[in-house]
């Protein structure tokens, strides 16, 4: 074959100035093109990586322009009580304080009802946009998942944790024709009458529902249990002697108690509330270790832009350190107590599993 000596289309190797055949070009070509297809070019990752961070940042949330905005609009506050409970008092003091900080009014929403279902599946359902939350608590997040076979919203799934608001002691509080002055009196009250005396409770699978199985099955107390809805509704009748007995949260019924209109006889935390300082605790009873309170906290629908779940978890922080706050809190027995968002997801999961025992040895089943 006749060499190609036309040095315009010659192809040459690196240190060959010679001319080659046409089908060594051919060869030569092949193997060139294999070898540089998919080499980069030298200094390219280099000079990208400036460049892509640079795109990365542009494209990410503006943390700072987010939490300067939010919010833009008037902000729901559900609760999932009726009024005149624990949460429902402190839904409105929470608002209140965070209305004054963001001159955005925040308005409380109480959707009583189905153990909790009513409130948690629209805060659910809501727009994930921080405009929307919900006051969750024990019932909803701890127990209904222990309670209930399936539920119409997932505790962990379809909520961003925001932070914990409030713990909330027990009183264990009857009515002034009951006669007992002692938690002692009033378990041997009830034994020696069984089937006669009522309690009452916020809701099925409500706090008070399951401190008061508790103290059942710790002290042998013989109650029936009278579910309403909403903790204000339960009060109205005991006052009423309509029931005889209940065991929830000491914000509603501390009122009644210094007036004489019911009676204290006990309180289920560890230690004695400042707001009841002559009541003793249920330990104090007789009954060691024993110990149960309410707690609240704010969460908003999941996939809520997380600069504006922590501007939220920063400012409830910021308003149950308020003086004035915690001061309202202590006259209601209530403990201020704030977390990030992630304190209060670990505490929601600590929670379900205490209260899932509880609820599966007491065999409390859904209504």
């Amino acid at each position: 074959m006749h060499a190609i000596y036309r040095w315009a289309n010659v192809i040459r190797y690196p240190r060959k100035r010679q001319p080659i055949l046409a089908s060594e070009a051919e060869e030569y070509h092949e193997t060139a093109f294999k070898a540089t297809r998919f080499r980069p070019i030298q200094g390219m990752t280099q000079m990208l990586t400036p460049f892509i961070a640079l795109l990365a940042l542009l494209l990410a949330p503006n943390v700072g322009l987010a939490q300067q905005t939010y919010p833009t609009k008037p902000v729901t506050l559900m609760t999932t009580f009726a009024p005149g409970g624990s949460s429902d008092l402190i839904a409105r003091l929470v608002a209140q304080k965070l209305t004054e900080q963001w001159k955005k009014q925040v308005i409380v929403d109480n959707r009583p009802g189905g153990a909790g279902f009513i409130a948690m599946q629209a805060a659910a359902r809501a727009a994930p946009d921080g405009h929307t939350l919900v006051l969750g608590h024990i019932g909803v997040l701890a127990v209904n998942p222990a309670m209930f076979p399936t539920l119409p919203y997932d505790p962990i799934k379809d909520y961003a944790p925001i932070s914990l608001v409030a713990t909330v002691p027990t009183v264990l509080a009857v009515h002034p024709s009951v006669p007992a002055q002692s938690l002692k009196e009033l378990i041997a009250l009830t034994k020696s009458k069984p089937g006669t005396y009522f309690y009452g409770t916020a809701g099925n699978g409500s706090a008070a529902h399951l401190a008061t199985e508790y103290l059942k099955q710790q002290t042998g107390i013989d109650a029936t249990h009278v579910p309403y809805k909403g903790t204000g509704p339960m009060i109205t009748d005991l006052l009423a002697g309509q029931t005889h007995m209940t065991f929830t949260g000491s914000g509603p019924l501390i009122p009644h108690v210094t007036t004489g209109k019911l009676r204290a006889l006990a309180v289920g935390t560890a230690s004695r509330t400042p707001a009841l300082p002559d009541i003793p605790t249920v330990a104090e009873a007789g009954y060691e270790n024993f110990e149960t309170s309410q707690w609240y906290g704010i969460l908003a629908p999941a996939k809520t832009p997380t600069p504006i779940a922590q501007k939220i978890s920063v400012d409830i922080n910021r308003v149950v350190a308020l003086p004035d706050v915690i001061a309202r809190f202590q006259h209601d027995g209530d403990v201020p107590k704030g977390t990030t968002p992630e304190e209060f997801a670990a505490f929601i999961e600590s929670e379900a599993k205490r209260w899932g025992v509880v609820v599966k040895t007491a065999g409390i089943k859904a209504e």
